[in-house]
């Protein structure tokens, strides 16, 4: 090797060894720097015990219609207790149609009829109540969408979900 390559070779070492140091030392100082500061941010964050507590629930939670599903109910303690994922259960059918159905009902998603669309909902009103209050409760796959049991709230009262179809059909006519 030539006193030129071996020059250039310790050169480039040294630079290469420089910066390895550099980064080295970048990456210490960012470590030190969030270990306190972000500890603290996670702590403080008020959805932080929600966010875990949501984690820890199991996977699934299946309700059984004419059972009790009371203990479904995801309980919260602490400071996330006022931000509770579960809605109070709505005291009227007008209450369930703002709180749920409207979700779908009044965008149009998933195929469902918009609620106060007459043209729409007059094809299902002339099947009769049976027939809609049947489908709110059980569920219904039609050609243009789907309908899930209770519109997804399956811990509310059948009676409740009669009241909030009454209100959409009102709304349509």
């Amino acid at each position: 090797m030539s006193k030129q390559d071996t020059h250039f070779f310790n050169v480039f070492s040294m630079v290469i060894g420089l910066l390895l140091a550099i980064a080295v030392g970048i990456f210490a100082l960012a470590r030190i720097v969030a270990s306190h500061t972000q500890d603290l941010q996670v702590m403080s964050e008020p959805d932080y015990a929600r966010s875990v507590n949501a984690r820890l629930q199991p996977p699934t939670r299946e309700a059984v219609a004419g059972k009790d599903n009371s203990a479904m109910a995801i309980k919260v303690e602490g400071p996330a207790a006022a931000g509770s994922a579960v809605a109070a259960m709505p005291k009227n059918g007008t209450e369930m149609f703002e709180q749920t159905c409207s979700a779908c009902h009044g965008q149009g998603i998933a195929g469902a009829p918009k609620a106060g669309d007459k043209a729409a909902w007059a094809p299902r009103i002339a099947e009769g109540k049976a027939t809609l209050y049947e489908h709110a409760l059980k569920g219904f796959q039609g050609k243009a969408g789907v309908m899930p049991p209770k519109g997804g709230r399956t811990d509310a009262p059948d009676a409740l979900i009669k009241e909030a179809v009454d209100h959409m059909v009102q709304m349509a006519q």
